[in-house]
């Protein structure tokens, strides 16, 4: 299946050739595709658990919680900042 966001916006640095979180721009729909670590039981169960206001409890069953390292902190905002500008377009 072809992806319309390629190439990635980056990788992190550190996890070598294995387990890499990515991030990607989705131009055709103005999002952000991120992989990531998957979250665990205990993760997931404290953020179903979270309150927001205006946001229902829970995790719908269409969404994942995942987990990217904070030193991808400046490939995020590279990614955020290549989507804004998609969506100028």
């Amino acid at each position: 299946m072809p992806r319309p966001w390629q190439p990635s916006i980056g990788i992190d640095p550190e996890t070598g050739t294995g387990q890499s979180p990515t991030v990607w721009v989705d131009e055709s729909r103005n999002e952000l595709v991120i992989q990531g670590w998957r979250s665990g039981p205990e993760l997931d169960a404290a953020c179903a658990a979270f309150e927001v206001p205006g946001h229902a409890v829970g995790i719908p069953d269409d969404e994942e919680v995942i987990r990217v390292p904070a030193r991808m902190v400046p490939i995020l905002r590279k990614a955020c900042d290549a989507a804004e500008r998609a969506e100028l377009r």
